[in-house]
């Protein structure tokens, strides 16, 4: 009889847990409007009470899934970042993390893209977009400054548009490089702005 110790029982998620678990494999792999409120209820083993008590719609859960997305992306962009103490180096991590994601067998292109573009303007789920996607700008600018940049509000917002197009690119292409194109392209606009 094999013994069981707190280290090899795995402890019970809660149904908010198991819900957004579920919500983000099933909406990452096949998109938001595709999967319904059933798949996802029977994917995460709750009742259905239980999806409307805890994010009283869909739109809520897609929301919460985006929210648990941006979390995790800023995590993994400022754990590549502070690798790094040069900030010419740091700035360029973005495209490192973005090119270690993008190699990713299961790797499926932007989730904020691809429920933005399913979602009704003005929605919970546009609000999550925007909320990342300013985010990121930010972070661009504040490593823009870090880095000397003559200005940095519109290298920020270059470095934005070719992040955005290598992730595209690595999802319609199928192309896993991209990111490391966008990152020689990243690196000659800072050249640029420094001098």
């Amino acid at each position: 009889m094999a013994t069981t110790t707190p280290e090899t029982v795995e402890p019970r998620r809660s149904a908010r847990q198991r819900l957004l678990d579920a919500a983000s494999e099933l909406f990452y792999n096949e998109g938001v409007q595709s999967v319904g409120i059933d798949r996802i209820i029977e994917h995460a083993g709750v009742a259905k009470a239980s999806l409307y008590n805890t994010f009283g719609s869909k739109e809520e859960l897609v929301q919460a899934y985006l929210t648990s997305r941006h979390a995790g992306t800023i995590e993994r962009l400022t754990a590549a970042i502070e690798k790094h103490t040069d900030p010419r180096s740091r700035l360029l991590a973005i495209f490192d993390a973005q090119a270690e994601l993008a190699g990713q067998p299961d790797f499926r292109g932007c989730a904020f893209i691809s429920a933005s573009a399913e979602a009704p303007a003005g929605g919970l789920i546009e609000q999550a977009a925007d909320d990342y996607r300013a985010e990121i700008r930010a972070l661009f600018t504040r490593l823009a400054e870090q880095v000397g940049a003559s200005e940095p509000d519109m290298l920020a917002r270059q470095l934005h548009m070719i992040y955005d197009g290598a992730g595209i690119s690595a999802r319609m292409d199928r192309d896993p490089t991209a990111p490391a194109g966008a990152r020689a392209a990243a690196a000659s606009l800072v050249e640029a702005q420094r001098r």
